[in-house]
């Protein structure tokens, strides 16, 4: 694949910007969630994922950047856990509560898709091999 590490760099940038996003929209508080604000109420506390997500696009952006053999397998073990972490905030930040259900926003959606595409990404390094 010839463009695999911009469309990695791009996605890693467009991770990070996506926590800014609303994620889930929770009615009886009126209020957004999202990857910065994660703390609706003393009992509805995710915290700030933009932390872990921006951790992982960063060293992603700078593996895809070095043209070394183990940049790219840091690389793909970091999509991995990337990967993993956003859809374990689709199901904490999706999950009904109490009979309540937030109501899912773009952002959401949109972390899940970008973290495959950085994952996808990482599988397919631009690497030169010698002979």
């Amino acid at each position: 694949m010839k463009y695999t590490q911009i469309i990695g760099l791009l996605a890693a940038l467009a991770l990070i910007f996506i926590c800014f996003m609303p994620w889930v929209y929770v009615p009886s508080l009126q209020i957004y969630l999202s990857g910065i604000n994660g703390k609706g109420s003393p009992e509805l506390n995710f915290g700030s994922q933009v932390k872990s997500h921006g951790f992982l696009a960063l060293w992603m952006g700078v593996c895809f950047l070095v043209p070394r053999v183990w940049a790219k397998r840091l690389n793909m073990f970091l999509g991995a856990i990337n990967l993993s972490w956003a859809f374990k905030n689709f199901l904490i930040f999706s999950m009904c509560r109490a009979g309540e259900c937030p109501e899912k926003q773009i952002g959401l959606y949109l972390l899940l898709i970008v973290s495959a595409i950085l994952l996808v990404a990482s599988l397919f390094p631009k690497l030169d091999l010698k002979k």
